[in-house]
């Protein structure tokens, strides 16, 4: 299913387009497929990234149902999650014929279960061993493979320690960091724990570009604001990428897209009612024996964050979206809870 032509009529593979200015950070349980094509709806150009998906369960699960995607999700980054190269490149070839316009390498993850499976952020520790993962990858696809990683863990977190991990892994071909401004614990704090309490060190960022002139930085973590996103991007990196902002308050990135990505300054954002129509359609042709409207509309949540009526919309959504019986017209009589003009009423 394609977008309304009159909320996405192009996407982010339009040329003179910078694919990477923009970006939505892939958030387990929360980047799936219905979650992108809503997101979609909301911005033509902004970079989407898949949750990430481990490469053992891409070869020996249902990577039939891990890797489809709808094409007006474009441009669209598949993040896998390993630490063996041969898996990783089998993996790889597997996810080729999807045609993802990127494969990312999960090196930023703090999650102990993540650690316990030896990826995500304890991969900082083996530059080498990264290296090698980025290699066996690139040999299996024709576009990209990139790094998303943080700028460093525990206590190795000295600017020399990111500079000879990026090092290493830029040697190995790598040539789009993704880095999280912070550091990650590995033992003793939680995911959300790691997303708040370790100081943001933008400047950190910033310095890495400035001596990888060559390479693409792109920083991501804590940023919430337009004011945020344009002070990033006038510092000098590559592209923003954008986390639990985008989740929270999904409306947002149609500012962004206006501010940022628009090359035609006559772009208009769709309403929220033509979005949640949209969203009516699609479910249409989505639901069936695996997909319940609940898998749809738990990312919509946040539709209407700020706007009178949103306290009321949620609480529709969250009881009436969870039956076993909801039907996706449910979203328009969704509708009936939202006060304003822009509930097209």
């Amino acid at each position: 299913m394609q977008p309304l032509p009159e909320i996405a009529a192009e996407t982010g593979r339009a040329p003179g387009i910078d694919p990477w200015r923009i970006s939505v950070a892939p958030m387990m349980d929360c980047t799936d497929r219905h979650c992108r094509f809503f997101l979609r709806l909301l911005s033509p150009h902004v970079r989407l990234y898949t949750e990430m998906v481990t490469a053992a369960a891409i070869m020996h699960g249902d990577s039939g149902r891990l890797l489809r995607f709808d094409p007006a999700e474009y441009p669209l980054a598949l993040q896998l999650g390993g630490s063996d190269p041969a898996l990783l490149a089998a993996a790889v070839r597997k996810a080729e014929p999807y045609a993802y316009d990127e494969i990312n390498l999960n090196v930023g993850c703090p999650s102990a279960r993540v650690a316990e499976g030896a990826f995500g952020a304890c991969l900082m520790a083996s530059p080498a061993l990264v290296a090698r993962c980025v290699e066996a990858m690139q040999a299996e696809t024709r576009v990209p493979v990139t790094v998303k990683t943080r700028i460093g863990i525990d206590d190795r977190d000295d600017y020399g320690f990111l500079r000879e991990f990026v090092t290493a892994v830029a040697a190995a071909g790598c040539r789009t960091f993704v880095v999280h401004a912070r550091k990650a614990i590995l033992s003793g704090f939680s995911p959300k724990e790691n997303r708040e309490i370790p100081p943001l060190l933008y400047a950190t960022v910033y310095r890495l570009k400035a001596d990888f002139p060559e390479l693409r930085i792109l920083l991501n973590g804590g940023v919430d604001t337009l004011t945020a996103v344009h002070a990033h991007l006038s510092a000098g990196v590559d592209g923003v990428m954008i986390g639990r902002k985008a989740y929270a308050d999904p409306y947002w990135l149609t500012a962004v897209e206006a501010s940022v990505l628009d090359r035609t300054g006559i772009w208009q954002p769709p309403s929220r009612a033509e979005v949640v129509t949209a969203m009516t359609r699609y479910a249409q042709q989505e639901m069936g024996e695996w997909v319940r409207l609940h898998h749809i509309t738990r990312h919509m949540l946040g539709l209407y964050h700020g706007q009178p009526g949103a306290r009321a919309w949620r609480r529709f959504l969250s009881t009436r979206g969870c039956a076993l019986d909801a039907r996706p017209e449910l979203l328009l009589e969704s509708l009936q809870m939202v006060a304003g003009e822009d509930a097209g009423f």
